[in-house]
């Protein structure tokens, strides 16, 4: 199933009028968050504000991001705010295969006491230390039944402090982990993942777009966001642009002429044109369809 996630932005759950503000952006997902953002003693109010607001903006792309799963709040997480009309889970801390096993076992419970059909509630891993990136594709290909994970995403800021070195404007410190997250869900065959927010000065327009284009070089579909002012950029960076679009029309119209008169391999504009070039081409002719249906 096919999500579109150019820009997943961050909001807290304690906080309703952010929450409505933030389902008000064009994020093609908001996460409410129930772990980081809010304070220990508003977290049963955020878990709330969760139910009312999902129920409120039925038709919105909504996930939640709940507590790590050794933590003592997972089980009220899970019980009171993983409802009907969230699309899934963030779930934070993942350090092991062993913790995919675990959510999806959780998660089965609360589909069976609702009602819902196995494998209703997606996951998303947020994958932020050493250990996580070592194990990476040990994580992302995982099995359970149902198929838990769609993708995961990057968290920079607990990983460089895992690591104990500095994010830079250049961000050469998170190559390795950013390509290593990259080429495990490719190799999976999950969805491209979801690139860390740029947290390093939020008025820096042309630093976050040069951060989000270095994730797209890399292979991730799209950033997570801390501020409104961050989704436009990301979106644009995220989207193809008319070029790329009308490239991938010719490739696959050529290509299907071609393969109509026995030929599966081709050369256009001087370049070789295989299957692999084509299915990439409608990829990116499916995502901009599905950029443009939600724009309506």
């Amino acid at each position: 199933m096919a999500i579109l996630m150019r820009t997943a932005l961050f909001v807290p759950g304690n906080r309703p009028d952010r929450i409505e503000k933030a389902l008000n952006t064009k994020a093609d997902m908001v996460i409410i968050d129930l772990e980081d953002a809010v304070p220990l003693s508003e977290k049963a109010i955020a878990r709330l504000n969760v139910r009312e607001k999902v129920s409120q903006f039925a038709d919105r792309a909504i996930m939640v991001r709940i507590n790590p799963l050794r933590s003592s709040y997972i089980q009220s997480d899970l019980e009171e705010a993983v409802v009907k009309g969230v699309k899934g889970i963030m779930l934070p801390k993942v350090e092991q295969a062993e913790d995919i096993r675990e959510i999806n076992r959780l998660l089965l419970e609360i589909e069976k006491r609702d009602s819902l059909p196995e494998g209703f509630f997606l996951v998303l891993p947020l994958i932020e230390s050493g250990s996580a990136v070592q194990r990476i594709y040990e994580i992302v290909s995982t099995e359970t039944k149902p198929q838990r994970v769609y993708t995961v995403a990057f968290g920079a800021a607990d990983f460089t402090l895992d690591m104990g070195i500095e994010m830079t404007l250049e961000g050469s410190e998170l190559l390795y982990a950013r390509s290593r997250i990259s080429i495990a869900c490719r190799a999976a065959g999950l969805a491209p993942p979801i690139d860390t927010p740029f947290m390093l000065d939020l008025s820096d327009i042309d630093a976050l777009v040069s951060d989000a284009k270095r994730a797209k070089r890399l292979g991730f579909q799209g950033k997570l966001v801390i501020h409104p002012r961050q989704i436009d950029p990301c979106n644009e960076v995220f989207s193809p642009s008319l070029e790329e679009i009308e490239k991938a029309e010719k490739i696959v119209r050529a290509f299907e002429q071609a393969e109509a008169s026995g030929t599966a391999a081709i050369q256009l504009e001087g370049k070789f044109i295989d299957y692999p070039v084509v299915e990439r081409s409608r990829d990116l002719l499916a995502l901009a369809n599905e950029i443009n249906r939600k724009r309506g």
